[in-house]
Protein backbone atom coordinates (compact mmCIF):
# COMPACT_ATOMS: atom_id res chain seq x y z
CA UNK A 1 0.00 0.00 0.00
CA UNK A 2 1.46 3.32 -1.06
CA UNK A 3 0.25 6.91 -1.28
CA UNK A 4 -0.31 6.72 -5.03
CA UNK A 5 -2.68 3.78 -4.59
CA UNK A 6 -4.49 5.60 -1.79
CA UNK A 7 -4.74 8.72 -3.94
CA UNK A 8 -6.37 6.69 -6.75
CA UNK A 9 -8.74 5.07 -4.27
CA UNK A 10 -9.75 8.42 -2.73
CA UNK A 11 -10.23 9.94 -6.17
CA UNK A 12 -12.51 7.06 -7.16
CA UNK A 13 -14.63 7.63 -4.06
CA UNK A 14 -14.77 11.42 -4.51
CA UNK A 15 -15.35 11.39 -8.27
CA UNK A 16 -17.86 8.55 -8.17
CA UNK A 17 -16.06 6.29 -10.62
CA UNK A 18 -12.81 5.08 -12.13
CA UNK A 19 -13.07 7.10 -15.35
CA UNK A 20 -13.25 10.52 -13.63
CA UNK A 21 -10.73 9.43 -11.00
CA UNK A 22 -8.21 8.61 -13.74
CA UNK A 23 -8.50 12.14 -15.15
CA UNK A 24 -8.10 13.65 -11.68
CA UNK A 25 -4.90 11.77 -10.84
CA UNK A 26 -3.54 11.99 -14.40
CA UNK A 27 -3.42 8.23 -14.89
CA UNK A 28 -5.10 5.83 -17.31
CA UNK A 29 -8.33 4.13 -16.37
CA UNK A 30 -6.72 0.65 -16.40
CA UNK A 31 -3.97 1.90 -14.07
CA UNK A 32 -6.57 3.06 -11.53
CA UNK A 33 -8.46 -0.22 -11.77
CA UNK A 34 -5.25 -2.20 -11.21
CA UNK A 35 -4.38 -0.07 -8.18
CA UNK A 36 -7.81 -0.70 -6.65
CA UNK A 37 -7.52 -4.46 -7.18
CA UNK A 38 -4.05 -4.49 -5.57
CA UNK A 39 -5.41 -2.59 -2.56
CA UNK A 40 -8.26 -5.08 -2.15
CA UNK A 41 -5.85 -7.99 -2.50
CA UNK A 42 -3.51 -6.56 0.13
CA UNK A 43 -6.34 -5.79 2.56
CA UNK A 44 -8.13 -9.05 1.87
CA UNK A 45 -11.58 -7.54 1.47
CA UNK A 46 -13.56 -5.61 -1.19
CA UNK A 47 -13.56 -1.82 -0.93
CA UNK A 48 -16.69 -1.22 -3.02
CA UNK A 49 -20.08 -2.94 -3.15
CA UNK A 50 -20.18 -4.01 -6.79
CA UNK A 51 -23.79 -5.22 -6.78
CA UNK A 52 -24.52 -2.15 -8.88
CA UNK A 53 -21.73 -1.90 -11.42
CA UNK A 54 -22.16 1.82 -12.05
CA UNK A 55 -22.50 2.85 -8.41
CA UNK A 56 -19.27 3.00 -6.35
CA UNK A 57 -20.67 2.42 -2.86
CA UNK A 58 -18.07 1.81 -0.16
CA UNK A 59 -18.11 -1.31 1.98
CA UNK A 60 -17.44 -1.04 5.72
CA UNK A 61 -13.78 -1.80 4.99
CA UNK A 62 -13.76 0.82 2.27
CA UNK A 63 -15.24 3.43 4.64
CA UNK A 64 -12.49 2.82 7.19
CA UNK A 65 -9.71 2.89 4.57
CA UNK A 66 -11.08 6.05 2.94
CA UNK A 67 -11.02 7.92 6.26
CA UNK A 68 -7.38 7.05 6.84
CA UNK A 69 -6.45 7.60 3.20
CA UNK A 70 -7.91 11.10 3.27
CA UNK A 71 -5.99 11.92 6.44
CA UNK A 72 -2.72 10.64 4.97
CA UNK A 73 -3.23 12.58 1.75
CA UNK A 74 -4.08 15.73 3.71
CA UNK A 75 -0.89 15.27 5.75
CA UNK A 76 1.08 14.96 2.53
CA UNK A 77 -0.43 18.21 1.28
CA UNK A 78 0.32 19.93 4.60
CA UNK A 79 3.90 18.66 4.48
CA UNK A 80 4.41 19.92 0.94
CA UNK A 81 2.89 23.30 1.85
CA UNK A 82 5.11 23.59 4.94
CA UNK A 83 8.19 22.75 2.86
CA UNK A 84 7.18 25.30 0.24
CA UNK A 85 6.73 27.96 2.94
CA UNK A 86 10.15 27.14 4.36
CA UNK A 87 11.78 27.38 0.95
CA UNK A 88 10.06 30.67 0.17
CA UNK A 89 10.79 32.00 3.70
CA UNK A 90 7.11 32.26 4.59
CA UNK A 91 7.67 30.10 7.64
CA UNK A 92 10.52 28.89 9.81
CA UNK A 93 12.57 29.72 12.88
CA UNK A 94 16.08 30.92 13.66
CA UNK A 95 17.71 30.30 17.05
CA UNK A 96 20.62 32.56 18.00
CA UNK A 97 22.73 32.34 21.13
CA UNK A 98 24.72 35.31 22.43
CA UNK A 99 26.07 36.89 25.59
CA UNK A 100 24.55 39.92 27.28
CA UNK A 101 26.30 42.70 25.38
CA UNK A 102 25.75 41.12 21.96
CA UNK A 103 22.06 40.56 22.73
CA UNK A 104 21.67 44.22 23.67
CA UNK A 105 23.92 46.04 21.21
CA UNK A 106 24.55 43.90 18.12
CA UNK A 107 21.61 41.62 17.43
CA UNK A 108 18.73 44.15 17.58
CA UNK A 109 19.74 45.99 14.39
CA UNK A 110 20.41 42.73 12.53
CA UNK A 111 17.11 41.21 13.63
CA UNK A 112 15.23 44.38 12.71
CA UNK A 113 16.71 44.33 9.21
CA UNK A 114 15.90 40.63 8.84
CA UNK A 115 12.33 41.03 10.09
CA UNK A 116 11.69 43.84 7.65
CA UNK A 117 12.57 41.46 4.81
CA UNK A 118 11.19 38.21 6.25
CA UNK A 119 8.42 39.12 8.73
CA UNK A 120 7.04 35.57 9.00
CA UNK A 121 10.25 33.99 10.26
CA UNK A 122 10.29 33.49 14.02
CA UNK A 123 13.54 34.48 15.74
CA UNK A 124 14.52 33.13 19.14
CA UNK A 125 17.44 34.71 21.00
CA UNK A 126 18.96 32.72 23.86
CA UNK A 127 21.17 34.63 26.27
CA UNK A 128 24.03 32.50 27.52
CA UNK A 129 27.65 32.89 28.57
CA UNK A 130 30.09 32.40 25.70
CA UNK A 131 31.69 29.29 27.21
CA UNK A 132 28.45 27.30 26.80
CA UNK A 133 27.35 28.61 23.42
CA UNK A 134 29.56 26.45 21.20
CA UNK A 135 28.43 23.29 22.97
CA UNK A 136 24.78 24.16 22.36
CA UNK A 137 25.58 24.96 18.74
CA UNK A 138 27.14 21.53 18.23
CA UNK A 139 24.18 19.91 19.95
CA UNK A 140 21.97 21.67 17.36
CA UNK A 141 20.05 23.55 20.04
CA UNK A 142 21.09 26.74 18.21
CA UNK A 143 21.51 27.74 14.56
CA UNK A 144 24.06 30.48 15.32
CA UNK A 145 26.11 31.82 18.18
CA UNK A 146 27.65 35.28 18.42
CA UNK A 147 31.02 35.21 20.20
CA UNK A 148 34.07 37.44 20.59
CA UNK A 149 36.71 34.89 19.60
CA UNK A 150 37.42 32.95 16.43
CA UNK A 151 36.92 29.21 17.00
CA UNK A 152 39.71 27.00 15.70
CA UNK A 153 37.61 23.88 15.12
CA UNK A 154 37.13 22.90 11.47
CA UNK A 155 33.53 21.83 12.03
CA UNK A 156 32.56 25.48 12.65
CA UNK A 157 32.30 28.41 10.26
CA UNK A 158 32.69 32.02 11.44
CA UNK A 159 31.32 35.14 9.74
CA UNK A 160 32.58 38.56 10.95
CA UNK A 161 29.96 40.77 12.58
CA UNK A 162 31.86 43.83 13.79
CA UNK A 163 34.94 45.04 15.66
CA UNK A 164 34.91 46.65 19.07
CA UNK A 165 37.35 47.45 21.88
CA UNK A 166 37.37 47.72 25.64
CA UNK A 167 37.07 51.22 27.06
CA UNK A 168 37.90 52.57 30.51
CA UNK A 169 34.81 54.39 31.73
CA UNK A 170 34.39 56.71 34.71
CA UNK A 171 31.75 59.01 36.12
CA UNK A 172 31.83 62.71 35.11
CA UNK A 173 32.57 63.32 38.83
CA UNK A 174 35.59 61.03 38.86
CA UNK A 175 39.07 62.54 39.24
CA UNK A 176 40.10 61.11 35.84
CA UNK A 177 37.07 62.48 33.97
CA UNK A 178 39.01 65.46 32.62
CA UNK A 179 42.29 63.61 32.04
CA UNK A 180 43.36 63.54 28.37
CA UNK A 181 44.74 60.05 28.98
CA UNK A 182 46.04 57.83 31.77
CA UNK A 183 48.66 55.08 32.02
CA UNK A 184 47.99 51.68 33.53
CA UNK A 185 50.57 52.46 36.24
CA UNK A 186 48.40 55.38 37.42
CA UNK A 187 45.42 53.09 38.07
CA UNK A 188 46.91 51.11 40.96
CA UNK A 189 44.94 53.09 43.57
CA UNK A 190 41.62 53.03 41.70
CA UNK A 191 38.62 50.92 42.65
CA UNK A 192 37.21 48.89 39.79
CA UNK A 193 33.78 47.43 39.11
CA UNK A 194 34.06 44.25 37.08
CA UNK A 195 31.95 41.53 35.50
CA UNK A 196 31.86 38.48 37.76
CA UNK A 197 32.01 36.07 34.79
CA UNK A 198 35.47 35.08 33.60
CA UNK A 199 36.02 36.16 30.00
CA UNK A 200 38.84 36.85 27.57
CA UNK A 201 38.27 40.57 27.99
CA UNK A 202 38.61 40.40 31.76
CA UNK A 203 41.76 38.27 31.39
CA UNK A 204 43.27 40.86 29.02
CA UNK A 205 42.70 43.66 31.54
CA UNK A 206 44.29 41.68 34.39
CA UNK A 207 47.19 40.71 32.13
CA UNK A 208 47.86 44.38 31.33
CA UNK A 209 47.96 45.30 35.03
CA UNK A 210 50.34 42.42 35.76
CA UNK A 211 52.60 43.45 32.87
CA UNK A 212 53.12 46.86 34.48
CA UNK A 213 53.27 45.36 37.99
CA UNK A 214 50.25 47.40 39.02
CA UNK A 215 47.50 46.07 41.30
CA UNK A 216 43.99 45.89 39.85
CA UNK A 217 41.70 46.55 42.80
CA UNK A 218 38.36 44.99 41.95
CA UNK A 219 36.10 46.07 44.78
CA UNK A 220 32.70 45.23 43.25
CA UNK A 221 31.79 42.31 40.98
CA UNK A 222 28.47 42.36 39.16
CA UNK A 223 26.64 39.96 36.85
CA UNK A 224 25.65 42.40 34.07
CA UNK A 225 27.33 45.16 32.10
CA UNK A 226 24.23 47.30 32.46
CA UNK A 227 24.67 47.29 36.24
CA UNK A 228 28.39 48.01 35.90
CA UNK A 229 27.52 51.14 33.92
CA UNK A 230 25.05 52.31 36.57
CA UNK A 231 27.55 51.81 39.38
CA UNK A 232 30.28 53.63 37.45
CA UNK A 233 27.88 56.52 36.74
CA UNK A 234 27.28 56.71 40.52
CA UNK A 235 31.05 57.18 40.93
CA UNK A 236 31.47 53.93 42.88
CA UNK A 237 34.48 53.00 40.79
CA UNK A 238 35.86 52.76 37.26
CA UNK A 239 35.27 49.94 34.81
CA UNK A 240 36.42 48.36 31.56
CA UNK A 241 33.50 47.60 29.24
CA UNK A 242 32.98 47.08 25.49
CA UNK A 243 32.83 50.45 23.79
CA UNK A 244 29.68 49.50 21.90
CA UNK A 245 27.86 49.16 25.23
CA UNK A 246 28.37 52.77 26.33
CA UNK A 247 28.00 54.86 23.17
CA UNK A 248 24.62 56.26 24.29
CA UNK A 249 25.88 57.15 27.78
CA UNK A 250 28.99 58.77 26.27
CA UNK A 251 26.82 60.81 23.94
CA UNK A 252 24.65 62.02 26.84
CA UNK A 253 27.65 62.78 29.05
CA UNK A 254 26.58 60.29 31.71
CA UNK A 255 29.90 58.44 31.39
CA UNK A 256 33.36 59.45 30.26
CA UNK A 257 35.77 57.25 28.29
CA UNK A 258 39.41 57.81 29.25
CA UNK A 259 42.15 56.64 26.83
CA UNK A 260 44.63 54.27 28.52
CA UNK A 261 48.31 54.13 27.63
CA UNK A 262 49.76 50.67 27.83
CA UNK A 263 46.46 48.93 27.17
CA UNK A 264 44.41 48.33 24.05
CA UNK A 265 42.21 45.33 23.56
CA UNK A 266 40.37 45.30 20.26
CA UNK A 267 38.15 42.33 19.61
CA UNK A 268 36.13 41.01 16.72
CA UNK A 269 32.63 39.66 17.08
CA UNK A 270 31.79 36.59 15.03
CA UNK A 271 28.61 34.87 13.99
CA UNK A 272 29.40 31.15 14.16
CA UNK A 273 27.47 28.23 12.70
CA UNK A 274 28.14 24.58 11.95
CA UNK A 275 30.26 24.02 8.85
CA UNK A 276 27.65 22.20 6.81
CA UNK A 277 25.69 22.35 3.56
CA UNK A 278 22.49 21.42 5.39
CA UNK A 279 21.47 24.81 6.82
CA UNK A 280 17.79 25.55 6.46
CA UNK A 281 16.61 28.34 4.19
CA UNK A 282 15.83 30.89 6.90
CA UNK A 283 19.28 30.44 8.46
CA UNK A 284 20.97 30.85 5.09
CA UNK A 285 18.98 34.03 4.43
CA UNK A 286 20.13 35.41 7.80
CA UNK A 287 23.78 34.74 6.90
CA UNK A 288 23.37 36.49 3.57
CA UNK A 289 21.93 39.54 5.32
CA UNK A 290 24.77 39.58 7.87
CA UNK A 291 27.36 39.43 5.10
CA UNK A 292 25.64 42.30 3.34
CA UNK A 293 25.54 44.50 6.46
CA UNK A 294 28.94 43.56 7.91
CA UNK A 295 31.12 46.12 6.05
CA UNK A 296 29.15 49.08 7.43
CA UNK A 297 29.18 47.62 10.95
CA UNK A 298 32.92 47.10 10.83
CA UNK A 299 33.51 50.63 9.62
CA UNK A 300 31.45 52.18 12.42
CA UNK A 301 32.99 50.07 15.18
CA UNK A 302 36.55 50.58 13.97
CA UNK A 303 36.46 54.30 14.86
CA UNK A 304 36.32 54.57 18.66
CA UNK A 305 37.08 58.29 18.47
CA UNK A 306 33.88 58.78 16.52
CA UNK A 307 31.98 56.89 19.20
CA UNK A 308 33.35 59.24 21.87
CA UNK A 309 32.44 62.29 19.79
CA UNK A 310 28.89 61.06 19.17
Amino acid sequence: MDLMQLEMFAATVEEGGVHKAARKVLRTQPAVSIALRKLESEIGAPLFDRSNRNDYVLTDTGEVLYGYARRLLNLREEAMLAIKELHTLQNGRIRIGANESTCLYVLPSLIQAFREKYPKIKIEVIRQVSSKLLRELRERSLDFVAISFLPEEKDLEAIPLMRDELALIVSPLHRLATAPRVHIRELGTESFIAHNVRSRSRDKVLEAFRRFQTPCNITIEIATIETIKKFVAMNLGAGFVPLMCVKDELARGELISVPVEGFRHERALWLVRRNSDAHHHAAQAFVELVRKLTPASLARAADPAAANRA
